[in-house]
C-alpha cells in the first residue's frame, strides 16, 4: 500500500508492506531520513490536523485516505539536526565497558588538554546514544564535564560526525563571498533604524564604536532579509528580526558574572550565543549557553563562535527555538536556515530550500 506523507516541507509516498503504525513510522524514518532514535519524537496528524496513534492507524487509512502529516514532537514544525545524517564513524579502537568507565573517571580528573582531548575522541561514540535519547541529555554534562571547561570540544565531535571537508565550508564561504552578498542584498530592504545600524557597521572597516562588530552585524543582517516567523498556534503573531535576534546572541559586559547570567534565567531555551566584552563590538570570550551551561567557545571572533554554536546544535542533538522555527508557507527564520544560508548548506548539497526565497537573488 502507498501512503502520501508530508513530512517539513517534502511530500512523499511511503510504501508499507504491512498496515500497522509500527511499520509506517519505521518506513517514514527511512524515507525522509529521520533517525531512528528520534521515531519515538514523531507525532501524526491526518487530513483534519487531529493527531492519531496506532490504536486508530487502520481505521484511519482506510476511512480517510489522503496526505498524512508526520512532525517531530519537540519543535513546532519539524526541522533542525535531527534531519541531517553523519557521515559513519569507525572508532580507532573498540573499548570494553571497563575501558570506557575508566577514560571517563580520566576526564573528570585530568588537567592535561592532550588527554582530555584523546579520552573524548575515544569515548565518542559511546556518547552518542546519550545525546540523542531526550532522558538521557540533560546528563552529557555531569558525565562528560570537559564541554563546560575545555574549548574546542564541540568542534572535534563535529568533526568527527562529518569530517573535516564539512567542519570547514562555513568559515571558508564566509571569507570568500557570503559576507558581500549578505551586505549587498539588505540594500534593497526598506530601511529602518536598526537595519540602516546593521548596515553601517557590516560596511565598516575601522573600529565601530556602538552596536556589533562588522562580521556579527552582516550576520545579523541576514534575519531582516528572511520574512517574519509566526510563533505557532499558541501565541499568534510575528517574530520581528530585532526580537528573533535574542535567540542568536546576547551581550554580558566584561566583569559581570556569567554564573549570575545562568541563574537568572527563567525559562527553558534552546544554544545561543553569550558575548561578553567591554562593549559590543570588541568581544573577548563567546559562550555557548544550553541549559544553563555555559561551554566556552574556542574562536575569539564573532565568525567562528557562531560556526561554534550551530555545530553544538549536532553535536548535542537540539532542536531550534520556537520563535526561530519554520512555519508553513516554507518561509524561514529559523536558526538553521541562518546557517545553512551562511554556509552554504554545509551539510547536503541539496539548495531546493532556497530558491523562492529573497527573489532567488542570494544564491549560494
Amino acid at each position: 500500500m502507498l501512503l502520501r506523507v508530508l513530512f517539513d516541507g517534502e511530500q512523499k509516498y511511503v510504501r508499507l508492506s504491512d498496515l500497522t503504525f509500527d511499520t509506517f513510522m519505521k518506513e517514514v524514518c527511512l524515507k525522509f531520513n529521520i533517525p531512528e532514535g528520534r521515531q519515538p519524537d514523531l507525532k501524526v496528524f491526518d487530513q483534519s490536523d487531529t493527531e492519531f496513534d496506532g490504536e486508530v492507524f487502520e481505521e484511519i487509512v482506510k476511512e480517510s485516505p489522503g496526505t498524512f502529516k508526520v512532525m517531530l514532537s519537540k519543535e513546532e514544525l519539524a526541522g533542525g539536526p535531527s534531519r541531517v545524517q553523519p557521515r559513519p564513524f569507525t572508532a580507532d579502537k573498540v573499548l570494553s565497558d571497563e575501558d570506557v568507565e575508566a577514560a571517563i573517571a580520566v576526564l573528570k580528573h585530568s588537567a592535561d588538554e592532550d588527554t582530555i582531548r584523546e579520552k573524548m575522541k575515544a569515548t565518542f561514540i559511546y556518547r552518542q546514544p546519550m545525546v540523542n535519547n531526550e532522558k538521557r541529555a540533560g546528563d552529557v554534562f555531569s558525565v562528560f564535564p570537559r564541554f563546560l571547561d575545555t574549548p574546542g570540544l564541540i568542534e572535534q565531535d563535529f568533526r568527527l560526525l562529518f569530517g573535516e571537508a564539512t567542519a570547514n565550508k562555513f568559515l571558508e564561504k564566509w571569507a570568500n563571498d557570503l559576507k558581500t552578498k549578505v551586505i549587498t542584498e539588505s540594500h534593497g530592504l526598506v530601511p529602518t533604524t536598526e537595519l540602516l545600524d546593521l548596515m553601517r557597521n557590516a560596511e565598516s572597516t575601522a573600529e565601530i564604536e556602538n552596536g556589533w562588530d562588522s562580521d556579527m552585524s552582516a550576520i545579523l543582517l541576514l534575519l531582516h532579509l528572511l520574512p517574519p516567523s509566526a510563533k505557532g498556534r499558541k501565541r499568534p503573531g510575528k517574530v520581528s528580526a530585532c526580537q528573533a535576534v535574542q535567540h542568536l546572541i546576547r551581550f554580558i559586559k566584561t566583569g559581570t558574572s556569567v554564573q549570575q547570567h545562568l541563574d537568572n534565567i527563567s525559562q527553558s531555551s534552546q544554544p545561543y550565543l553569550l558575548a561578553q566584552g567591554p562593549a559590543r563590538s570588541s568581544i573577548h570570550t563567546f559562550f555557548i549557553v544550553i541549559d544553563k551551561y555555559a561551554l566556552p567557545c574556542k574562536a575569539t571572533g564573532s565568525v567562528g563562535a557562531l560556526d561554534e554554536l550551530f555545530k553544538a546544535h549536532y553535536v548535542f542533538g537540539t532542536s531550534y527555538s520556537s520563535s526561530l522555527a519554520k512555519i508553513s508557507t516554507g518561509h524561514t527564520r529559523s536558526l538553521e536556515t541562518v546557517a545553512l544560508a551562511l554556509r552554504g548548506h554545509i551539510i547536503t548539497d541539496n539548495r531546493y530550500w532556497f530558491q523562492d526565497r529573497i527573489k532567488g537573488r542570494l544564491v549560494l
